[in-house]
């Protein structure tokens, strides 16, 4: 299995520090909004690469984390006059609602920066005791870049050159010895969340945060870290010297990057008009359709979200589900159990388009090309398949098809479509949980009608329904 590494430019044979082991940290969002299709590009990303970690055999420790202390936390928070952990809980919850439409797996830990202060601190006062940070008068801590000589190693990227003109890392404060150091930790303002430190009453500034989360759930070596590829500076090159800095270890052996999401070619923004949120996307398409899209492109590459593309992208998916629909009709009504010969050698020549499907995927995870091996496989099948099939080979076929999608995170079994007196049946009940003021169970309700593609609108009207 070849690994594309940031960190040489490089494709790499991926070999895990410990064997039939996998650690692997992806930078997860700050929760101050819903999540936009930018966030769920790496989602459903890296947890493709870990089912395909999975698939191999490989145990994966899989952890992502929650950022729930940040400046757009506390700027929502004191908008809608609530605290920032309010604000923080709303939106884990939410997106972890979305997380499971787009059929992401929960992480194996999921951890929140905010209940891993002390061992932030605990980081910062090694690296003050080492001599690669300092504090300044304020409190504020900051981190010696150039004390760390490797700075620069991941993103290619020049001390001299940055100084000399680019303004990525540059925190303001005149106080500082280098304008290119970096924050670890910085003094509270008028009404925001702090917690105590030997420096001053504050919170830890961002990169600090992933570092300890990696080091406390993974160790201080892990073989996978990875994110968006605008992580790639300042973030994870300040999380490789803080790390290393106070480690004295190698901090990730494989870095992997995606990259960009554009809409119609340009740059996602709310100025433009062109932001979507991953639930608005699910207000017009499955987003197992958002998925397949996703998934079409090789993950390093730019990509570009357009209607018509999703369009493309519905149909591909569809030419996939109805194959399996097929094979499952023609199951129910096989009249043969067990294959003959024939059928035996139609199932052997099947595993051509496995073996053409993991060679893709152990190429760098390239979805693009292993959804070209479902294709054929379904071509196959279609042409291979007929009512006086046995119910063996029917099945076999099936699950053939099923274990690669399921790596793909692609769902083949659709639940059976919720009637329309049902879904009159739940609105009535979430009407009168809220009458009572069972908000939990009205939530409850509405998430369950939204797993079944059904969306609801409080209107003055009423609540109106449609299918997504």
């Amino acid at each position: 299995m070849k690994v594309y590494n940031t960190l040489s430019r490089q494709k790499e044979e991926f070999v895990p520090l410990e064997a039939g082991k996998v650690k692997m940290y992806v930078c997860g969002p700050t929760v101050y909004n819903l999540i936009h299709i930018g966030n769920a590009r790496p989602m459903m990303v890296f947890d493709t690469v870990r089912r395909y970690m999975e698939y191999k055999g490989f145990e994966v420790n899989f952890v992502s984390n929650f950022t729930d202390v940040d400046d757009k936390i506390i700027k929502k928070a004191v908008e809608e006059g609530i605290s920032a952990q309010e604000v923080s809980q709303r939106y884990i919850e939410e997106c972890k609602k979305d997380m499971a439409a787009m059929n992401v797996r929960p992480a194996t830990t999921h951890p929140l920066a905010t209940q891993e202060i002390g061992g932030m601190l605990e980081m910062i006062s090694t690296l003050v005791d080492k001599g690669f940070a300092y504090a300044v008068e304020d409190g504020t801590v900051y981190f010696r870049t150039r004390k760390f000589k490797e700075y620069g190693k991941l993103s290619h990227k020049n001390l001299d050159d940055l100084q000399a003109g680019h303004r990525d890392i540059k925190v303001t404060g005149e106080d500082k010895e280098d304008s290119l150091d970096f924050v670890l930790w910085k003094p509270k303002k008028e009404g925001e969340p702090y917690w105590e430190s030997p420096w001053c009453n504050g919170r830890p500034g961002w990169h600090i945060e992933c570092s300890v989360m990696a080091k406390k759930y993974l160790g201080e070596e892990i073989d996978i870290h990875a994110g968006g590829e605008d992580l790639i500076f300042p973030h994870h090159e300040n999380e490789i010297a803080q790390s290393e800095a106070c480690n004295g270890k190698i901090f990730a052996k494989y870095w992997i990057h995606n990259g960009f999401l554009n809409i119609d070619n340009k740059k996602m923004s709310k100025s433009e008009g062109n932001f979507f949120t991953v639930r608005e996307i699910g207000e017009k398409y499955d987003l197992q359709v958002l998925r397949f899209f996703m998934l079409s492109a090789h993950y390093r590459s730019p990509l570009n979200f357009s209607a018509d593309l999703m369009e493309a992208a519905k149909n591909g998916l569809e030419r996939i589900l109805n194959a399996a629909q097929n094979l499952q009709h023609l199951q129910k009504n096989a009249v043969a159990d067990m294959m003959t010969q024939e059928e035996a050698e139609i199932f052997a020549g099947s595993q051509a388009f496995v073996e053409k499907f993991e060679r893709a995927m152990d190429d760098d995870f390239n979805t693009a090309d292993a959804i070209s091996a479902v294709f054929e496989f379904v071509k196959y099948c279609n042409t291979n398949v007929t009512e006086k099939g046995s119910r063996e080979l029917l099945e076999n076929l099936y699950q053939r098809l099923d274990g690669l999608c399921d790596v793909l995170g692609l769902i083949l079994r659709k639940e059976e479509e919720i009637l329309d007196e049902e879904i009159e049946k739940l609105i009535a009940e979430r009407q009168a949980a809220r009458k009572e003021k069972n908000f939990a169970r009205a939530d409850e309700i509405r998430d369950i009608l939204l797993g079944k593609g059904i969306i609801l609108e409080d209107t003055r009207e009423g609540v109106k329904w449609k299918r997504a």
